[in-house]
């Protein structure tokens, strides 16, 4: 077989196929050259799901008319120096982009205009690159005092085979708009615009550096539920930060893809961090559901490899094992600070229950006792009685409260325990039980509603849990050991683990290469397929590093074992054991939610009431 030296047109088709996957990877580069070049204003234009056109002007510092021929050279950075020897250091990156792929990528597969105006210049350059031809500099217009505007045009006409890879300009557009959100998120100090077929979909301000703009910035992005129901990360172990925000339980969604990771002001997809993020809410969501997060990691340019990924949408640390733990312990710390909250959405989801369209307050000063004497008819078929049929008439059944033999009678409130330190507390002082199932709760400035399964089923399993960490996981000795064969490097990842996985309840053993022994098993999990059980183990530490399965399967059975033994709906509670439940729940961290990530309670506000009612 004879070996050929590839021309240099395509081998940089090869590289662009490796770098620009679809418009939103050029987009990315772009932004990203903007961003090392410091610029504080990014503007993207986008035609045709980027295909047609792609226009991406910055402030930054710009170009001399002798670098831009270089710019489009393969492998010819300014985001790389040599050290004294003469040596360039790939461990040792501190810029976003470093292998001068980007442009002349762009360039060998589209029609890309490069215009730029260096800081301190008097005029403005431009370059084309046609398809890997490259133009020579001409002078240019250029609407700044310095930055650099890149217009990519006809993206892959010179790969047509690429082109029947793309996705509808729809979505194709969606995946540049989340590039550009991904990037805003990592970078509050700088102002973003994006404009897809002449429609303004991003308009995103400068924000003050720190922890107020940053959380400004995913505000914008991420919505006002977002910051409403957010909790604040900031922990540092052994030179690693961890900081960002971590949205409540409550506040989760059925995919991952509201999960933000960014290291050292990149976002990435990192398996390792993904899987220790599901690790810290195992606890808290089912396994379908997903919390909403945005989480920044600093970590020393040496401790963190990012040349491990064409696009460099990936990264390797170190010393995965601090990431990880740092990352589990600095979210379950933020969780547990969150005690019995719950997500503000579902209170505001109950006031627009209760506030069907159409609805007017009714036309009498006298209100009710104006309507009950023939003076307020309602217009049949009309606000409030068309939602609630049967509200034109009067009621044909009247329930008289315990203890009232005349249902007209007037209640006494004197009867009610005025519990003024009760009213004080966050979920306030018990006050009546509905349906056998909910209790509602006064407290100084409104109500609360609580679900009292949710709430005790929760209050179970962290008292289960702790038993558990104080006393150990019961193991369960296997009258015949099982051997589970697996494939070598797997078996060696469990071996690895074996003490971690005992303080676990499981005892493993190796059994030669590629298998397991497997001794002893959870006394939790009664009959299992301890097989099974392996196998997923060996998934998960390949995948994440972690144990999860067995984690996951042991507080799958306190779960469930909490929720067969908590209080069930449908029985009657009496004043003190539901003034006894607020109490508790407000002692427990993580109370706001059930096992599953449902809200345990939900609160309106005074205000809200009256304002419901027309009164105010």
């Amino acid at each position: 077989m004879t070996i050929r030296r590839l021309p240099p047109e395509t081998v940089n088709r090869i590289a662009a196929g490796e770098v620009v996957e679809r418009p939103a990877s050029a987009v990315k580069e772009l932004v990203e050259n903007a961003l090392d070049a410091g610029a504080r204003r990014i503007a993207i234009q986008v035609e045709g799901g980027g295909l047609s056109r792609i226009l991406v002007e910055d402030d930054g510092s710009g170009l001399a008319p002798d670098e831009l021929s270089l710019a489009v050279e393969r492998h010819a950075t300014s985001k790389l120096a040599p050290d004294a020897a003469g040596d360039y250091d790939l461990l040792d990156i501190a810029t976003l982009g470093f292998r001068g792929e980007a442009l002349p990528s762009i360039g060998s597969v589209a029609r890309l205009t490069l215009t730029s105006r260096a800081r301190g210049a008097s005029e403005a350059w431009s370059l084309t690159v046609e398809g890997g031809a490259v133009g020579r500099p001409a002078p240019a217009a250029f609407p700044g005092p310095h930055g650099a505007r890149v217009e990519v045009r006809d993206l892959f006409y010179a790969t047509p085979a690429r082109l029947k890879f793309m996705k509808s300009e729809r979505t194709e557009s969606q995946a540049i708009a989340d590039e550009v959100k991904r990037q805003a998120m990592a970078h509050e100090a700088v102002a973003f615009s994006l404009e897809i077929d002449g429609r303004a979909v991003l308009r995103l301000p400068a924000e003050t550096p720190g922890p107020e703009g940053r959380l400004a910035r995913l505000s914008a992005i991420l919505g006002r539920d977002f910051a409403d129901n957010a909790l604040a990360v900031d922990h540092e172990r052994e030179g690693v930060r961890l900081t960002g925000y971590a949205g409540l339980p409550t506040l989760n969604r059925g995919t991952a893809s509201h999960q933000h990771l960014f290291v050292n002001g990149r976002p990435v997809r990192d398996r390792l961090l993904q899987g220790a993020l599901r690790g810290a809410y195992a606890d808290f969501l089912a396994r379908d559901r997903h919390p909403v997060t945005a989480l920044y990691l600093e970590v020393d340019a040496h401790a963190v490899d990012v040349n491990v990924h064409p696009a460099k949408a990936e990264v390797r640390f170190r010393d995965p094992a601090l990431v990880r733990g740092l990352v589990v312990g600095g979210l379950r710390h933020a969780l547990a600070g969150a005690a019995h909250r719950s997500a503000s959405t579902h209170s505001d989801a109950a006031l627009s229950a209760l506030r069907p369209e159409g609805w007017r307050p009714g036309p009498s000063p006298e209100g009710f006792s104006a309507w009950r004497m023939g003076g307020w008819n309602p217009v049949a078929g009309s606000g409030r009685s068309a939602v609630l049929p049967g509200l034109e008439g009067l009621s044909a059944r009247a329930e008289p409260a315990p203890g009232m033999a005349d249902p007209g009678a007037p209640f006494d409130f004197s009867e009610v325990p005025a519990d003024a330190e009760a009213l004080d507390q966050p979920l306030g002082a018990a006050r009546a039980q509905v349906h056998a199932t909910y209790i509602i709760a006064q407290t100084r400035d409104g109500l609360v509603v609580v679900d009292q399964h949710a709430a005790h089923e929760r209050l179970v399993y962290e008292r289960m849990k702790a038993q558990l960490e104080a006393g150990g996981v019961a193991r369960q000795a296997l009258l015949l050991p099982e051997v589970v064969e697996l494939d070598p490097a797997e078996a060696e990842r469990v071996v690895a683990r074996a003490g971690e996985l005992e303080a676990l309840g499981l005892v493993v053993e190796s059994f030669g290469p590629g298998a397991v022994l497997v001794r002893e098993i959870p006394a939790l999990l009664g009959e299992t397929d301890a097989a099974g059980l392996v196998r997923d183990i060996a998934d998960d530490l390949a995948e994440t590093g972690q144990a999860l399965s067995l984690r996951e399967r042991l507080q799958e059975v306190c779960s469930t074992l909490a929720c067969h033994g908590s209080v069930r709906a449908g029985r009657r509670l009496t004043a003190p054991e539901m003034n006894a439940l607020l109490r508790e729940m407000e002692a427990t961290p993580n109370s706001g939610q059930c096992n599953h990530g449902r809200p345990t309670w939900v609160e309106l506000k005074l205000s809200d009431i009256e304002r419901l009612f027309g009164r105010r």
